[in-house]
């Protein structure tokens, strides 16, 4: 606002002109080849037909759409595949067709992929009619065209005519759109073909759960139910991955059919984590490694909780973060178990790479970073069905190991019988000598003051002695000083006897603390009074010392029991040059005068036995 600008010239209006005209051409210059329906074509793939535009904020409506595939905003897609990971917002996808096959005027548009919440088609013919189809796990199974675990609309693409296909989807789930476009019979042979599969990796599924199903009833062994629990709870997983859940067990709650992603993925984890710290005895191998599992455990029960009220997007992104920092803690659990020597780990190790190779795939994929195939789509079951096999082998291989285990410790016990003899004899000289240490702690706690922790009166009498004669024979002088807690017994009437407990005990930290830096001796003289020896200190660093013991209470209050109790010292200090006394008692009468100097003083200062004097 209020400034002028310069007006381009001629020349500079030209460029700029050229230069818009250029953009213009780059943005308008890709255009998605329409796809030919020929007499052979039986199925299609639409990605190399298919643009594509994000809609970030989900504001745009049909028409603006269609205005943006008019004015090529439109992209192609990335490396030919619909599959973005999880997004914000909604897809717009558009591509064009043109029916030459005049046997077949109705076809199949089918999104292998089954958890879309919502999908849109608009289907524009030459004369400018426009069909709406809407599609998706948010409406009841029954609105599909066709009962198929994957959504799927009926088309009619008559001869020869360029139909236009507008598809807008928005889900909380994976963004995956790999859209198929089907002739009716290639359709009933890829289903035919798909569920053949499935029935047949199910039907490995359920030979292998019976199986160990009567092991377990027979052994009684942890490990085979929680192999069922994993076998059972990972193929509920796949049963709602692949749509097989809600066109079968829940076709009309669509609640349930949005919440069973997650709800099955933390359950088969639970199972996952808890299958392999059972198998590979994880809380004798490596109790810190048990405890990160049972941790994991607790995480994905919590998961599970979760996924029944937070948003679909938010806990799915998360549980299938787990997933991968799930596959590499096993394997690392796996690595270590083998490490230390236990052989079943590498089979077990064996059977889960094939898993959870799968399993990375299928995530990496969800999330955009891989494109959608037929390795990585179904990855998982070949996996899984392959780790299950394994692990069934694994299971036998470990009971064996197991029975053997049993036998050579039977035949270890004769051996051990002998050992346990020198056993015997080494506890027998452990506890003698627990018991000289146990003499020598008592002995050291006889010394001490039960509340404090510091030396008793009797001690520090003791070794007052001792110093007093090493300071004469060295020709150092030994200063001596009494502290005594100021108004110690209003503590103890207004705040009870455990509080004034509590206080002893912070003073004596705060004594401690100030005579750190010195080679003193504290001791705690009796009540609230405590004496310190300080050994080649004259009466200067003495006071200096009682000073920084004075301001160290002072500095800040006691805190107990939810009381801040200001707490105050009077500190004696008396001086012992060498040679001058020998009666240790006249050295502590003079210091205690210096002490009641201080009080009579006022409290909560310093007085020495010259200044007392």
């Amino acid at each position: 606002m209020g400034m002028i600008q310069a007006r381009p010239g001629p020349a500079r209006g030209l460029l700029l002109t050229c230069l818009c005209l250029l953009l213009a051409c780059a943005t308008s210059a890709w255009a998605a080849p329409t796809l030919g329906l020929g007499a052979t074509t039986g199925e299609v793939a639409l990605a190399p037909y298919m643009s594509y535009r994000h809609d970030t904020d989900a504001s745009d409506g049909v028409e603006d759409a269609w205005r943006r595939v008019g004015n090529g905003v439109f992209a192609p897609l990335p490396r030919s595949d619909a599959t973005f990971g999880f997004q914000n917002g909604a897809f717009w996808f558009h591509a064009a067709i043109i029916n030459e096959n005049r046997a077949e005027p109705r076809w199949l548009l089918v999104q292998a992929y089954p958890l879309s919440d919502h999908i849109d088609l608009y289907v524009r013919y030459p004369d400018g009619r426009i069909e709406h189809r809407a599609g998706g796990d948010t409406l009841p199974f029954a609105a599909r065209s066709i009962r198929y675990r994957h959504p799927n609309f009926l088309l009619d693409l008559p001869v020869g005519q360029r139909v236009e296909l507008l598809i807008r989807v928005q889900s909380q789930s994976s963004m995956q759109v790999p859209l198929v476009l089907y002739t009716p019979s290639a359709f009933i042979e890829m289903s035919r073909d798909a569920q053949f599969a499935i029935g047949l990796y199910y039907g490995i599924l359920l030979a292998l759960f019976f199986y160990n199903l009567v092991l377990w009833l027979v052994l009684r062994d942890a490990s085979y139910f929680w192999y069922l629990f994993h076998i059972g709870a990972f193929g509920l997983v796949l049963f709602c991955l692949n749509g097989l859940g809600f066109e079968y067990l829940w076709p009309d709650n669509t609640w349930l059919a949005d919440k069973s992603v997650p709800l099955s993925i933390s359950l088969a984890l639970v199972g996952m984590h808890q299958f392999a710290r059972v198998f590979l005895g994880l809380g004798e191998r490596w109790p810190r490694g048990n405890a990160v599992s049972i941790a994991a455990i607790a995480a994905f029960v919590a998961f599970g909780i979760a996924a029944i009220i937070v948003p679909y997007r938010i806990i799915t992104q998360a549980v299938s973060l787990a997933v991968l920092a799930s596959i590499i803690w096993i394997t690392i659990v796996s690595i270590v178990a083998l490490r230390r020597g236990y052989a079943p780990a590498r089979l077990f190790l064996l059977s889960w790479s094939m898993f959870l190779a799968g399993t990375a795939v299928f995530t990496l994929v969800a999330f955009g970073v891989l494109p959608k195939s037929f390795i990585t789509e179904y990855g998982v079951q070949l996996g899984s069905a392959l780790e299950m096999l394994f692990l069934s082998i694994a299971l036998s291989y470990r009971y064996a190991s197991l029975r053997n285990e049993n036998e050579r410790i039977v035949s270890d016990a004769n051996l051990m019988l002998e050992r346990k003899v020198a056993q015997r004899t080494s506890e027998v000289r452990n506890a003698l000598a627990q018991l000289e240490e146990a003499h020598a702690r008592l002995h050291d706690s006889s010394r001490r003051d039960g509340l404090t922790g510091l030396y008793n009166r009797t001690y520090f009498h003791e070794a007052f002695e001792r110093m007093l004669r090493e300071c004469n024979d060295g020709g150092k002088p030994l200063s001596l000083l009494m502290i005594d807690l100021d108004h110690f017994k209003s503590v103890n009437d207004e705040h009870g006897h455990l509080v004034g407990d509590d206080c002893l005990r912070w003073a004596t930290q705060r004594i401690g603390r100030a005579l750190r830096p010195h080679d003193a001796l504290p001791a705690r003289f009796g009540g609230e009074e405590f004496v310190v020896a300080l050994p080649g200190h004259d009466l200067h660093a003495a006071v200096a010392v009682a000073e920084a013991v004075r301001q160290s209470l002072i500095a800040e209050p006691c805190i107990s029991n939810g009381d801040t109790i200001r707490m105050s010292a009077s500190v004696g200090v008396h001086t012992i040059e060498p040679g001058t006394i020998d009666d240790i008692d006249d050295a502590f009468q003079i210091a205690d005068q210096a002490l009641y100097s201080a009080k009579a003083n006022g409290r909560d200062c310093v007085r020495s036995s010259v200044s007392a004097a």
